[in-house]
């Protein structure tokens, strides 16, 4: 690839052809400011906050879709640029609600950041704000409409990286709004509840569903037994709320800041991750010795279920029946936990802290009831138990850390790596290798897994069968796998499917800004705890073969169907 000498503020610098103007610039620590780029998306250039100037030209250009030339004399940082990128700030702030002390995003809201960046303190534009109904219309996502900044980044996630098309760019020129089709709420549509467009969206306009006061009336009802549990990827991205480095593992900090604020018990996801794989290795294998239903795909992302609901019913039968660990721990807490502890169910309230907006609408499902009632009660986000932790005064960073409480407190590694996309195939090969076979798995880290590629594929030999497998995150990646096995054509036996780009890691709920770069390093620190684990199979785990022997008695036995698997619907007509 040929390089271009171009010249930045004065400075010389030396770039690949095709590199734009917003690139090289950021390669030599100059900042110009954004709004509707961001790095994991196609350039926009539709905002126009990014003008520069450039030597030779009539007009200011925009630096995020403007390739460099050779030669080429930029300026970032004119007295016209300033002036006008302010002019350009104002209008957008004329048409946007301002109430920024009680908006979701105070403090963590690009809009905010710029006008402070900028000096833009006052507004002699005259305001132009309709005053828009918010669609508070499903348990997990908010919209407000009255925030939003037009940029385009929500449109482009639902579409071109999950293949929803729930919101959309609707009317021309002033009129353009962002939407669902036909003005209907996110309830009217087949949206999946993913979140992604939360995480991408650089203002207020679209957040989760808040929570956290339910959780603070459920603690201080003496009457409740009440209980939580954590999943995989919140203990390696809460940290980033708090100013920690991405990656970060908190698990223990958050133990003991649980059982601070008044939890009766603290217990850990990974837990019925382990289950989980029990339940499904087996089912896996089952449906490999009576040929049906295969490929199998996992069950334990509701915004994936969702999908396939809402656009594939025709491969219903191709999931598997398994509960996801979430909805596990509930059904298990009210009836296994409740008589160990002696306490009547009724009394007890489960509260899950989850990576995943569409949690919270799982935990609603009618099915999810087979205790005999609402297996999980609330669920809150990552950034909704930041909140708390901010609301509480506690210094969370300064807590001594603790462990989980018994007896949903053990887990192993491979429960852990169900944060991260390959995770939940490598966990159940790590099983179904050792449980078939009856020797030891040599080599457990499925490297070839692992990592943030929308698709991966793998052979392994199990016994006498060669079972082919694959892992796909991000739902426009699933479409292609699904038409696949509509074709007759998915020639595998085991597919992961995780809704969201790059796992449970990138949820809807995890702390803004959730890059490819941040996913990443929150993918290394999920394999870090597996790595560390003293036990990194799920099948080993002492705690869940005493709960067959006490409780279960059998993997995919008459108490186990009860209780840990459900079944899905046809919801294409919805």
């Amino acid at each position: 690839m040929a390089k271009l000498k171009v010249y930045i503020d004065g400075q010389e610098i030396i770039v690949d052809e095709n590199t734009t103007i917003l690139e090289a610039a950021r390669e030599i620590n100059v900042d110009i400011p954004t709004f509707c780029y961001h790095p994991d998306q196609k350039v926009k250039g539709n905002c126009r906050i990014c003008i520069v100037e450039v030597e030779g030209y009539n007009s200011f250009v925009a630096a995020c879709c403007t390739p460099v030339r050779a030669g080429m004399v930029i300026r970032t940082n004119t007295k016209k640029i300033r002036e006008s990128r302010k002019l350009i700030l104002k209008m957008i702030l004329a048409n946007h609600h301002g109430e920024c002390l009680s908006c979701r995003r105070n403090g963590n809201c690009e809009l905010q950041s710029l006008s402070q960046e900028l000096r833009v303190q006052e507004n002699d534009l005259d305001q132009f704000v309709e005053d828009l109904s918010i669609d508070r219309s499903n348990p997990s996502i908010v919209r407000d409409s009255n925030k939003c900044i037009k940029c385009g980044r929500c449109v482009e996630v639902c579409h071109d990286v999950q293949g929803v098309g729930a919101i959309y760019n609707i009317n021309r020129s002033s009129d353009m709004k962002i939407a669902p089709a036909y003005n209907k709420d996110l309830c009217e549509v087949q949206c999946v509840y993913c979140g992604q467009c939360i995480n991408v969206c650089p203002v207020g306009a679209i957040y989760e569903k808040d929570d956290t006061e339910a959780v603070w009336d459920a603690i201080e009802d003496s009457k409740k037994h009440v209980v939580v549990q954590m999943a995989p990827a919140v203990r390696v991205a809460l940290g980033e709320e708090f100013g920690m480095e991405a990656g970060r593992i908190v698990t223990g900090k958050i133990v003991s800041f649980l059982r601070k604020i008044g939890f009766d018990g603290v217990f850990d996801t990974n837990f019925t991750a382990d289950l989980t794989i029990i339940e499904e290795g087996n089912e896996l294998l089952q449906r490999i010795q009576q040929g049906k239903n295969l490929p199998m795909l996992t069950s334990c992302s509701p915004g994936w279920i969702r999908f396939v609901e809402s656009f594939y019913p025709e491969v219903i039968g191709h999931l598997s029946t398994c509960k996801s660990p979430q909805q596990m721990f509930g059904a298990l807490t009210k009836t296994y936990y409740a008589e160990k502890v002696g306490i009547d169910p009724k009394d007890i309230i489960v509260v899950s802290i989850m990576p995943c907006t569409a949690k919270k609408t799982e935990a609603q499902r009618p099915e999810m009831t087979d205790s005999g009632y609402q297996d999980v009660d609330i669920v809150i986000t990552t950034r909704e138990l930041a909140r708390m932790i901010k609301q509480s005064g506690i210094k969370v960073d300064q807590l001594e850390e603790e462990h989980f409480n018994n007896p949903f407190g053990i887990s192993s590694g491979a429960g852990a790596v169900f944060g991260a996309t390959g995770g939940v195939m490598e966990a159940a090969l790590r099983t179904v290798y050792e449980v078939v076979s009856g020797e030891e798995l040599e080599k457990i880290d499925f490297e070839n897994l692992r990592g943030i590629d929308g698709f991966k594929e793998a052979t392994v030999e199990i016994g006498e069968v060669v079972v082919k497998v694959a892992v796909v995150n991000g739902l426009k990646n699933a479409k292609m796998i699904l038409d696949l096995i509509k074709e007759g054509k998915a020639d595998y036996h085991f597919i992961e499917v995780m809704c969201c780009p790059g796992g449970c890691i990138g949820g809807g709920g995890q702390p803004i800004p959730s890059t490819n770069e941040v996913k990443e390093k929150r993918i290394n620190a999920i394999y870090q705890v597996d790595l560390t684990s003293a036990l990194r199979k799920s099948h080993l785990n002492p705690v869940v073969k005493t709960l067959y022997e006490e409780f279960l008695e059998k993997p995919l036995g008459e108490k186990s169907h009860e209780l840990l698997h459900t079944h899905y619907h046809d919801e294409s007509e919805e």
